[in-house]
């Protein structure tokens, strides 16, 4: 018998109004919440159309695009993680949910953080998924890269993700500068603002990501209740992102028992 496919799951999905936007989200399955956070130039699809089936065979899944992404408006303002984690807070409040898990990749990894610093009242445990704190967490050629980001080194299967469901057609532009000029102008996160996070937390790296191993050992040391996984792959490989799809893909690749662990597991 086949899975069933993320679209076949599908429970809701809809627009709330949060903050000025128009804001996108699709819900899946049913049981404890998970919240499921994009990356940079991504949509719930591009980052996550690979485990969320698997999730919600046993939870209900929260996806959401943010600012300017997907089919979610955009406003005439910058990027900002602190302003991400008010929005998708605004939303949970929205939808009725006072308290969640968070899976945060990427981008949204480093959402997720700040969604633990600034609201820890709605949070369960949280899954940072290649998430950045600090600037010394990539390869210095990754801020001159960003300096000089251009739409058209975009990876192409982000770009087409984005026209299949966009808001604007004209949008894609528009998320790459705000994407990029957010990188660039990207500030650490203080310390005592990590050490401040009480929430269980699952940091995993792919062994050839573009985040360090010493920068989410360092994470891992800051955040007083975390786990550390790096995982063999590169960047988003482990849950299946879609630039890093190859056709010997195998759903057994993905880390989703390792983190149906993590979120099972009773705290003391």
């Amino acid at each position: 018998m086949m899975a069933p496919t993320a679209d076949e799951l599908i429970f809701e999905h809809g627009y709330a109004d949060v903050n000025g936007l128009k804001m996108y989200y699709e819900i899946y399955g049913q049981g404890k919440p998970l919240v499921l956070i994009h990356g940079g130039g991504s949509t719930i699809q591009t980052n996550f159309e690979k485990v969320i089936p698997l999730f919600a065979k046993n939870r209900r899944v929260i996806a959401v695009e943010l600012q300017a992404h997907g089919r979610t408006s955009d406003r005439n303002t910058d990027l900002s993680f602190e302003q991400d984690a008010d929005d998708v807070a605004a939303l949970l409040k929205n939808l009725n949910i006072a308290k969640a898990d968070f899976l945060g990749f990427s981008n949204g990894g480093t959402t997720t953080l700040q969604i633990a610093i600034r609201h820890p009242e709605i949070v369960g445990k949280i899954i940072l998924g290649s998430a950045l704190a600090k600037r010394n967490g990539v390869p210095e050629w990754f801020w001159d890269f960003m300096a000089q980001a251009k739409l058209e080194n975009m990876p192409e299967p982000l770009k087409a993700g984005y026209k299949q469901v966009a808001a604007d057609p004209n949008g894609l532009q528009i998320m790459h500068d705000r994407d990029a000029k957010r990188m660039v102008n990207f500030k650490d996160i203080p310390d005592e603002q990590i050490q401040s996070i009480k929430a269980p937390a699952l940091i995993i790296i792919g062994d050839k990501d573009i985040i360090t191993p010493e920068h989410a050992l360092q994470l891992h040391r800051q955040i007083a209740n975390s786990e550390l996984a790096i995982i063999p792959g590169g960047h988003g490989a482990y849950i299946g992102e879609i630039t890093t799809i190859t056709p010997d893909f195998k759903e057994s690749d993905l880390v989703v028992p390792l983190i149906e662990k993590f979120l099972d597991k009773e705290e003391n």
